[in-house]
């Protein structure tokens, strides 16, 4: 790999690090919304949004671009899933604008994912 490449792969990460923050305060928000204790569809979705963003943590932390980059797309079918998911549950659960705009970031934030990682 050249220089250019690790530097590509770096700010890919960071691009993708980036919107796992969104990712986070979504995931914040279904952690502690009532709704949420009482829905296990939507327990399941607050799991697997934190359960990809702790896969990449490590690689992370340990500076390991080719393993977050390998994990970020191992795991992202499950990540979309856990999304369509929310889209579909999401009225049922409350019409709440909160929720709303929470399905909305989720969905946007996935699909930059897969366009990142295309």
């Amino acid at each position: 790999m050249t220089m250019n490449d690790d530097s590509r792969d770096q700010r890919l990460v960071e691009a993708i690090d980036a919107q796992l923050a969104h990712l986070w305060m979504v995931r914040t928000f279904l952690k502690h919304a009532e709704e949420t204790e009482e829905d296990d569809e939507l327990q399941e979705v607050a799991r697997a949004l934190y359960d990809y963003m702790l896969a990449l943590g490590g690689p992370l932390e340990g500076g390991d671009t080719a393993a977050y980059l390998k994990l970020a797309k191992k795991k992202l079918s499950k990540l979309r899933r856990a999304g369509e998911l929310f889209q579909e549950i999401q009225p049922e659960i409350s019409d709440h604008t909160n929720f709303k705009m929470a399905a909305a970031s989720c969905k946007t934030v996935i699909a930059e994912l897969e366009r990142l990682l295309a």
